[in-house]
């Protein structure tokens, strides 16, 4: 549920909003994209040299992007297609008519993504998320008992119980009002002092312990936080998380990932295909119109079998058709377990401390399963009841999230008819898309007796498993309690400056590597993290007046644990 018990504070419109400003590391990731004396400069004799990128989703299509207009000359190595979780799968022949398969909500606090969105031209809209006006009706199913509901005062007391529950939890034990106060005020020395503590206390514990031990939960019945498990706050229910860190949904809480989410008209794939065609206007090297798409010759090549140190300044990269090629730098951008079962990667290229953080990293499940239907039925209401004949609907049956995506009157609309995690996700994965949709739309049925949805579906429906992507092996990372020490030697890899000879020159990005496993802003940042980390490599440095996160790393960087 979108549902904050606390009312709005006077004058908390006028104020400045709460960003992906840390909390790990608050560096202004996107101030420092914005500035007018530019990124970075490279040394005349580093321009147009060859940078090997594996993985062309959002990481490396951002990380290639910069480094294009920085005057160096990115190689994209691809093995599926473009756009990594950022799919939007269409629909036959219906134009514009789209699933979006991986990334599909997008919270404004990410003001580096939308920075990407701004520069490409791309719209966007609210996303129907439960309890928001961008989804008029809402209905909440659990224990075989539909609720409807247009806001959250249309629900039985127990539901605003439990929200206050949460919302006092935070400020009790995480004293979230003060720590997004200095986000908002971009004061990182207060960010460090607030997180860094939490840090300490919260690492080894769960989600789950949180909720059961806040006092606020303390009070309050069993069912409550079994509520709170299946409707969650935000986009739904959270209980695939309570094994989780209870640092990791901190993060999302503070940055307010769960709030005022949007969607990518025409789908969000367009954001990393859009940086592969863009021409950028201000180029260092390359004449005007040069785009990475044009430096590829319209392709990128194909995906990397090997990755082993050629030399002291050389790194070789071979291609599954066998092609070697040498780069000075080489950024990974996959999930870090693909290090170690798709691609044969030098074990003495990366520490054996980073070795273990990047097997351990720990993956969630996720399916979505999608059809499209004739229209937007949902909008016609029942004669009975005088309520619409489908509602976004959250439930404890196996479908968990269902929403509904209108492209206009007279146009096909879609249904993503389940959005399931960790063992919801895995209870379908043997099964055929065909299987999914159906399984899905009896479930529904149930909810909704009275609808006929079977008479209104058009086409194949459209299904995704990540974790049975070879390419991917999951959908995001979900850290366990203890993980911190692993997710900081990960996202430290790019200040390379104490390293030994044979561990510098490659480097790590994408979202699994950031501290927001699953939010594209952190895949976004990492990416801007590996380009200052190669651009130091290469004898470049950013300019005095535009420090970038690794000159200021020894003043913001996340606290190192004792081991």
């Amino acid at each position: 549920m979108t549902v904050r018990a606390r009312p709005p504070q006077r004058n908390e419109e006028t104020r400045a909003p709460v960003t992906a400003f840390g909390p790990d590391f608050p560096f202004s990731f996107d101030s420092w994209l914005r500035h007018p004396d530019g990124l970075a400069m490279l040394p005349a004799a580093a321009l147009g040299t060859e940078v090997a990128i594996i993985g062309a989703g959002m990481a490396g299509m951002v990380a290639a992007y910069e480094l294009l207009r920085l005057g160096l000359r990115p190689v994209l190595y691809e093995s599926s297609r473009l756009g990594g979780r950022l799919r939007s799968e269409p629909f036959g022949s219906a134009e514009g008519v789209i699933a979006e398969l991986g990334g599909m909500r997008f919270p404004i606090s990410s003001t580096c993504f939308f920075h990407y969105l701004d520069l490409l031209g791309l719209q966007t809209r609210p996303f129907p998320n439960p309890l928001t006006a961008a989804a008029p009706s809402t209905v909440i199913d659990l224990a075989g008992e539909p609720l409807y509901a247009e806001t959250i005062d249309d629900l039985p007391p127990l539901f605003r119980e439990v929200a206050a529950a949460w919302d006092e939890a935070l400020q009790d034990e995480i004293g979230l009002a003060d720590l997004q106060d200095a986000i908002r005020r971009r004061d990182a020395a207060e960010v460090q002092r607030r997180w860094n503590a939490l840090i300490e206390v919260w690492d080894d514990r769960t989600f789950y312990d949180f909720v059961a031990t806040s006092d606020a939960f303390a009070r309050l019945s069993y069912r409550h936080r079994e509520v709170f498990g299946q409707v969650g706050f935000g986009t739904g229910g959270w209980d695939s998380d309570f094994p989780n860190s209870m640092l990791e949904i901190l993060r999302v809480v503070v940055c307010e990932y769960e709030s005022n989410q949007r969607l990518v008209v025409g789908g969000a794939e367009q954001v990393p295909r859009g940086l592969w065609r863009h021409t950028p206007e201000r180029l260092v090297h390359w004449p005007a119109g040069t785009s990475l798409e044009r430096l590829h010759s319209g392709a990128t090549r194909p995906g990397v079998a090997a990755v082993r140190r050629a030399g002291p300044d050389g790194i070789e990269v071979t291609d599954r058709r066998g092609v070697a090629r040498t780069y000075p730098a080489v950024l990974f951008t996959t999930q870090s377990w693909l290090l170690t079962t798709n691609i044969d990667v030098e074990e003495a290229l990366f520490s054996q401390p980073l070795w273990m953080a990047l097997d351990r990293t720990r993956y969630m499940q996720s399916s979505k399963t999608f059809v499209m239907v004739d229209r937007p039925f949902w909008h016609d209401r029942d004669p009975v009841t005088g309520r619409p004949l489908l509602s976004m609907t959250l439930t404890d049956r196996n479908t968990r999230g269902t929403y509904l995506f209108d492209n206009g009157p007279d146009r096909p609309a879609v249904i993503c008819l389940s959005y399931a995690w960790a063992g919801d996700a895995l209870k379908v994965l043997p099964k055929s898309a065909e299987e999914r949709a159906r399984l899905a739309l009896d479930t529904l049925a149930k909810i909704y007796p009275g609808t006929d949805l079977r008479s209104h579906v058009i086409g194949d429906p459209i299904s995704v498993s990540w974790e049975s992507d070879p390419d991917f092996l999951g959908a995001f990372k979900g850290a366990l309690p203890g993980h911190y020490r692993y997710n900081r030697r990960m996202y430290a890899h790019f200040v390379q400056d104490g390293f030994e000879p044979g561990h510098r020159g490659v480097f790590l990005a994408g979202d699994d590597v950031s501290w927001t496993p699953g939010w594209v802003e952190g895949a976004v940042q990492t990416a801007l993290n590996a380009v200052w980390g190669i651009v130091a490599h290469l004898g470049g440095r950013c300019p005095p007046s535009n420090p970038g996160p690794g000159d200021r790393w020894a003043e913001l960087a996340p606290p190192v644990l004792p081991e």
